[in-house]
């Protein structure tokens, strides 16, 4: 019997073919998910990537309940051009806190992956009052809200103990010390601030929303936004992996 014999079997039965799709597909899942199951760990360990801290998460609460997402992505593919445009593409390990994550599906506005440190706080005040004083095009709306909302970070600590519950590294003490953490972050030249650069290494502790008599919203969130980006020292991982 001839190839296309046999092929004709599958062309004019379909119970034939509909077995032969499902013994492909399914020795296809095995060979994809078999693996997993002798991987410890699929995220490759960076150094520098730690947990959000109160005040960072809880700007990225407001991040994710103003929907910023919708146009922002958090992710950038490994392809020339973004990688020209937006920086080193995004590595997994820089998502495992994201509960849930904020890759985005469209970009009306630029990937914020490496927004981090690019602009200053006073931009991104200006930015969020009015975004077309900073970039003419733009097409965002104003949230000059924000810096007019006293921050409501109460019950930070239990937003701590769920994602703590969820495989985030919280330890009692940071759970312990949230809410004055986010004072502490929040406030220049505070004596608190060593205790907890020990607890979130690297921590950015200013007033961030230019106006030290309160908290508000705008701290939360632009100390979430001046974050992404900054953990992972490329430089250093480029030479570890040999990337060029």
């Amino acid at each position: 019997m001839s190839f296309w014999q046999r092929h004709a079997i599958f062309e004019k039965n379909s119970i034939v073919l509909i077995i032969g799709i499902l013994v492909v597909i399914a020795i296809g899942g095995l060979v994809e998910i078999v693996p997993l199951f002798y991987l410890k760990n699929t995220i490759e360990k960076v150094d520098g990537v730690r947990p959000y801290s109160p005040l960072e998460l809880a700007g990225r609460n407001i991040y994710v309940r103003e929907g910023c997402y919708l146009c922002h992505s958090q992710m950038i593919r490994p392809l020339r051009d973004e990688v020209e445009r937006y920086g080193h593409y995004s590595l997994a390990v820089e998502s495992m806190y994201d509960r849930p994550f904020q890759w985005g599906s469209k970009r009306t506005g630029p990937d914020l992956a490496r927004v981090g440190g690019k602009y200053s706080d006073s931009w991104h005040r200006d930015h969020l009052r009015d975004p077309r004083s900073v970039v003419p095009g733009s097409v965002m709306p104003n949230y000059s809200f924000l810096e007019n909302t006293d921050l409501d970070y109460q019950h930070i600590a239990a937003d701590l103990k769920v994602q703590a519950l969820l495989g985030v590294p919280y330890s009692p003490a940071m759970i312990e010390n949230a809410t004055k953490d986010v004072v502490t972050q929040a406030t220049v030249d505070s004596a608190d601030a060593a205790d907890l650069a020990k607890r979130y290494p690297k921590v950015l502790a200013r007033d961030f929303d230019g106006n030290p008599d309160r908290i508000s919203e705008a701290d939360a969130l632009i100390a979430y936004l001046q974050l992404l980006g900054t953990q992972v020292d490329f430089k250093l991982y480029d030479d570890k992996a040999n990337i060029r």
